[in-house]
C-alpha cells in the first residue's frame, strides 16, 4: 500500500523548494548584474528574458520534483489562495507558509555563499524593489495582475481534477517566465512574498540596502492577486461542481426490486 507523504516531508519539500527557488530565480538576477559589471554591458531584454526562464525552469524542476509530495506551492500567495477556496486547511497553511519563509532566507544564504558576501554588500543579491518613479499603488497592481494570472493557472491545470495530466510543471513554469518578463521593469516581478523576504533580509544582515519599506508592495499584490485568481477560476469553471457531478456519474445506481420478485 502506497504511504502518503506525512506533515514533515511536506514541509521539507517546501522548505527546499522554496529555497532552490530563490537560489537559482534571484540568483540568475545576481549572476546576471556580476557579468555585466563585468563587461560594462547594460542590462537588456535578454538579460530580462534569460532571468525569465531561469525562474520558469526552476519552477518546471520544483513542480515534477515535489509536487508529488507537497503539491509545491513554495509561494504564500499560492497557500492561501488555495486555504480561502477550503483546498487546504489553515493549520497546514500556516505551517506551509513558515517553511516557505524559511527555505526563502536559507535559499538567500546559497546565494551568499555562491556569490560571496560582497553581493549582498553590493546590494545585487536579487532583491525585488519597483521602479523609481512608480507610485506604490502602481507597483501593487503590477503585483497583483502577475499573481493572479500565475494562481489562475495553477487553478487551470493543476487543481482542477480535469486538467490533462503531466503538464501542470511546464505549463506553470513557462507562464511564471512569461509574467516576469511584462511585470520585472515595474517590480522586478516577485509575485512571492517569501522570495521577497528571504533575499531583503540576508542582504540587509549582510549590510546591503535594506528594501523593507517597499515589502508590504510584496505582500498586499500577490496575495491579493492570487485570492482573485483563484476566486475567478472557481467561477468561471466550477471545478468543484464538475467533480461532484462526475463522482455522482460514476457512483452505482440501486434499484429497488419489484414488489412480486421480492415475495
Amino acid at each position: 500500500m502506497q504511504k502518503n507523504p506525512t506533515m514533515v516531508q511536506k514541509l521539507a519539500a517546501e522548505f527546499l523548494g522554496t529555497a532552490l527557488l530563490v537560489l537559482i530565480g534571484a540568483g540568475s538576477v545576481t549572476a546576471t548584474t556580476m557579468l555585466e559589471a563585468g563587461t560594462g554591458a547594460k542590462f537588456s531584454e535578454a538579460d530580462l528574458g534569460v532571468i525569465s526562464l531561469a525562474f520558469g525552469f526552476v519552477i518546471i524542476a520544483m513542480v515534477y520534483s515535489i509536487g508529488k509530495v507537497s503539491g509545491c506551492h513554495i509561494n504564500p500567495a499560492v497557500t492561501i489562495a488555495l486555504a480561502l477556496t477550503g483546498r487546504v486547511d489553515w493549520v497546514t497553511a500556516a505551517a506551509y507558509i513558515v517553511a516557505q519563509f524559511a527555505g526563502a532566507i536559507v535559499g538567500a544564504f546559497g546565494m551568499v555563499a555562491v556569490f560571496g558576501v560582497s553581493a549582498a554588500q553590493n546590494s545585487i543579491l536579487g532583491v525585488t524593489a519597483f521602479a523609481s518613479g512608480t507610485p506604490p499603488l502602481q507597483a501593487i497592481a503590477a503585483e497583483a495582475i502577475g499573481t493572479f494570472i500565475l494562481v489562475f493557472t495553477i487553478f487551470g491545470v493543476a487543481v482542477d481534477s480535469r486538467s490533462p495530466v503531466g503538464w501542470a510543471g511546464l505549463v506553470i513554469g513557462l507562464i511564471v517566465a512569461g509574467i516576469i518578463f511584462v511585470v520585472a521593469p515595474v517590480t522586478g516581478a516577485s509575485l512571492n512574498p517569501a522570495r521577497t523576504f528571504g533575499t531583503v533580509f540576508v542582504q540587509a544582515l549582510f549590510g546591503g540596502k535594506a528594501f523593507y519599506n517597499e515589502y508590504y508592495v510584496y505582500v498586499i499584490g500577490p496575495v491579493v492577486g492570487g485570492a482573485l485568481g483563484a476566486f475567478a477560476y472557481e467561477f468561471i469553471a466550477a471545478p468543484k461542481a464538475a467533480a461532484a457531478a462526475a463522482a455522482a456519474a460514476a457512483a452505482p445506481v440501486h434499484v429497488e426490486a419489484p414488489a412480486a420478485a421480492r415475495r
